[in-house]
């Protein structure tokens, strides 16, 4: 929950409304892409049990489609998703931390952002233990938060069941766009099975965590934005310019439970971050165990027993993306249409690792398969379809782009496999 539960659920609500005019529309994308989002997390469960190591979906596809197809997972992981989504929470964090001190969002936001990463990525580096100490933490903290939100909103706040049916005319490019959004709000969630391989019995707690883990997230986003419509209109969330949490809380208990709020939402943040630096720098680790890429990313600390090298790098690159991260919501398009789309792949896994694998021990199987893999890579394909639809009916190309580097992946691991730049073996995949 630390990786999901990010700035999305904290900052997408005012500028999901202002694209779709309609709260009840609105809802059902919630609610979709949750369902969608809980098909994809029983696949990753049967997966993590099956193939329980770290790296997560880049072991799944290599073990289904072979070695280029898990090199192109690892190519955007490694060199572009990882460090923009490092770089976006550092810099959402740093935005929320000025704004809850009054002071203007200027240049400061890139020095406190790179202060963060700096911070996280020594814990990470310490420990996986370390690392995930941290997560736990704000994780509790966050949960609590929209707890609160929908509890106090619930229970205290002057609101309106009329707010729900209120509304304009829904318009096919903004529904396509407000995809976008939903879907980075619910992303993350698959990055857990990327550490199975450092958790003690994973083949009995991952499913525990992945499953547990998404129906918690879902009833909290679902909860948390029926507490924003019950207070006000969508019109009226389309105009929030700060955090809309912290409007809510301030409407509930005053200024203070507003600026407590955001605190929270700031520790959110900041757990979403922390998340991504333990979990994800662990593919660029598999690849290298695997010789698909320069064999130091393989090393793991003498003491701390965690592939360091990895993970200061991805925490480096961060950086480099911090310095030049233009503008948010047009890089959440861009990463989620070229992440969900692997993801289409990760887990569709499913149905080729039960035929090369027939007989091997899986501790949890996909309930009512193949329906639910299929509900998500169906429910997939025709969100990021729209999504891509939206946004070049907007005159925004930058998904195609993405698309077009992932694609370029390809060539790159013939080149790398041609070229031996990089020799198999030591350590290898069966180590």
């Amino acid at each position: 929950m630390g990786i999901t539960i990010g700035s999305g659920i904290f900052r997408t609500p005012p500028t999901i409304a202002g694209l779709v005019a309609n709260p009840l529309v609105i809802m059902g994308l919630w609610t979709a892409f949750g369902l969608i989002s809980i098909c994809g997390a029983l696949v990753i469960a049967e997966l993590s049990s099956l193939l329980p190591q770290a790296g997560g979906v880049y072991v799944y596809l290599r073990e289904a489609y072979g070695d280029a197809a898990a090199f192109v997972f690892g190519w955007l992981y490694t060199l572009i998703t990882t460090p923009t989504t490092i770089a976006a929470l550092s810099v959402v964090f740093a935005e929320f931390l000025l704004n809850l001190l009054g002071l203007p969002v200027d240049a400061k936001v890139q020095t406190i952002a790179i202060i963060g990463i700096i911070i996280l990525t020594v814990a990470n580096v310490l420990g996986a233990r370390v690392g995930a100490a941290v997560s736990e933490l704000t994780t509790l903290v966050k949960v609590i938060a929209l707890a609160a939100i929908i509890l106090g909103t619930f229970l205290f706040a002057h609101g309106s069941l009329s707010h729900f049916t209120s509304g304009g005319v829904v318009h096919g490019a903004g529904l396509a766009r407000a995809v976008a959004a939903v879907i980075w709000t619910y992303d993350g969630w698959v990055a857990v099975s990327m550490i199975a391989g450092e958790v003690v019995a994973p083949e009995r707690l991952m499913k525990r965590i992945i499953i547990i883990g998404m129906l918690v997230i879902v009833t909290l986003y679902i909860g948390a934005n029926l507490a924003y419509f019950y207070v006000m209109p969508v019109s009226v969330m389309a105009q929030q310019k700060e955090a809309i949490a912290r409007t809510v809380m301030t409407a509930i208990g005053g200024r203070g439970a507003g600026a407590l709020i955001m605190i929270a939402i700031m520790t959110s943040v900041f757990g979403a971050l922390n998340g991504n630096l333990l979990a994800k720098p662990r593919v660029a680790y598999a690849m290298a165990r695997d010789g698909l890429i320069f064999s130091f990313l393989g090393t793991t600390h003498p003491r701390w027993a965690t592939p360091w090298v990895a993970v200061v790098i991805q925490g480096v690159v961060g950086i480099v993306m911090v310095l030049t991260l233009k503008d948010y919501d047009s890089l959440i398009t861009y990463f989620v249409v070229v992440e969900w789309a692997a993801l289409i792949f990760s887990i569709g896994a499913v149905f080729v690792l039960r035929r090369k694998l027939p007989t091997a021990p899986r501790p949890f199987r996909t309930p009512a398969y193949p329906f639910v893999p299929l509900v998500f890579v169906v429910g997939t394909i025709i969100g990021l379809s729209a999504i891509v639809w939206g946004q070049i009916q907007a005159g925004n190309f930058s998904p195609v782009y993405g698309l077009g580097i992932a694609a370029a992946g390809f060539p790159v691991h013939y080149l790398w496999k041609r070229f031996q730049l990089t020799p198999r073996g030591s350590p290898g995949r069966n180590q």
